[in-house]
């Protein structure tokens, strides 16, 4: 649990002039060679991956020789990095995937929950159909998983055991781009029911740095790295969903700043040009202020992005259910520590 000099103010909330709530958290800021260039909070606390590990998973994908033995597409690989809303886009890539394996959507073990897109609830209740595993936000990442499974010749029944080959092969690579031991890396079920790990937020900003940077990682790992950074921005829109503001990040950061957010409050993003990797923590579990902390951070650390598109995510409004503007969230005045 985060203690009160573990964090610091992240985001103010004020309702027709009045700051009504105000959510902490902490910032971590990391160079690809290791160095802690910069941080708000405690650093060195704890906090679950979660989704913001998809890429990392994903690498996998690529060293199993999946990619190349199945054939996937840019696209496809984006996906597996996916938090996606269900859509029709989203299922038809999945499913793309799973068809170049062999499989259906039955041995996809990440659960089932109605799609977050509307057009496929109001298209799967018109059909009187129930959603499928397809569905979940996180089929991507296990139909990665799946084929990375394969290409191990491994038991696909069991992926998802931590022990399993390919949970093995994701926590070594997980070790090698975050600079954790594997042995003190601790692990919990994420929501899909695959290991989540857990590490420090400067461990979190440092492989968000060498997914930008892999130039000091093991050479086999280095080509993955950089087609896993490069599909994200081909595809922004199977990460998460149109017009999201992840999609939205990628495309006005022109393919250079990749981003990846995870639940209860966690975003990461990496800046390709320079190296950088930062990972930031809402300590109340909350996601609503992540798209003004970002550009905070971004424009913090010198990233020129579009002026109309800082400016809609610089802050958000606050509506009523007349829609009516009442407040808006905007990021606190965070002061970075820089380190020498």
């Amino acid at each position: 649990m985060a203690q009160p000099s573990d964090v610091v103010a992240l985001t103010h909330a004020d309702r027709d002039g009045i700051v009504e709530a105000t959510h902490f958290g902490a910032i971590a800021v990391c160079a690809a060679d290791g160095r802690l260039l910069a941080h708000a909070g405690n650093p060195e606390s704890v906090q679950y991956w979660r989704s913001a590990s998809k890429p990392i998973q994903a690498l996998s994908v690529i060293t199993s020789g999946a990619a190349d033995r199945f054939g996937f597409s840019q696209r496809e690989l984006a996906q597996m990095c996916a938090s996606h809303s269900g859509s029709a886009m989203h299922t038809e890539t999945v499913l793309g995937i799973l068809g170049k394996l062999g499989l259906d959507e039955s041995a996809l073990q990440c659960g089932i929950h109605p799609p977050g897109d509307a057009t496929e609830r109001e298209r799967l209740a018109s059909a009187g159909e129930k959603p499928g595993p397809r569905h979940n936000n996180c089929s991507g990442k296990h139909s990665g998983m799946l084929a990375t499974c394969l290409a191990l010749d491994a038991d696909p029944a069991s992926y998802l055991e931590l022990g399993h080959p390919v949970q093995k092969l994701i926590a070594e690579q997980l070790s090698l781009m975050s600079g954790t031991p594997v042995a003190e890396i601790h692990y919990g079920h994420d929501g899909c029911d695959a290991p989540t790990a857990a590490q420090t937020l400067r461990a979190q900003a440092l492989a968000w740095a060498r997914l930008a940077d892999p130039g000091g990682l093991p050479d086999d790992l280095v080509p993955a790295v950089n087609r896993i950074a490069g599909a994200i921005p081909v595809a922004p829109e199977l990460l998460s969903s149109v017009g999201s503001f992840s999609a939205r990040l990628i495309e006005a950061g022109g393919g250079d700043v990749i981003c990846k957010g995870g639940a209860a409050g966690l975003f990461c993003f990496a800046i390709r040009s320079r190296g950088v990797g930062v990972a930031f923590k809402v300590a109340d579990g909350s996601g609503a202020g992540h798209e003004p902390v970002a550009i905070a951070l971004l424009e913090r650390l010198g990233v020129d992005l579009p002026t109309d598109f800082a400016e809609e995510f610089g802050s958000s409004a606050i509506t009523n259910c007349h829609g009516r503007i009442v407040g808006q969230m905007r990021a606190a005045d965070i002061q970075l520590e820089q380190m020498a």
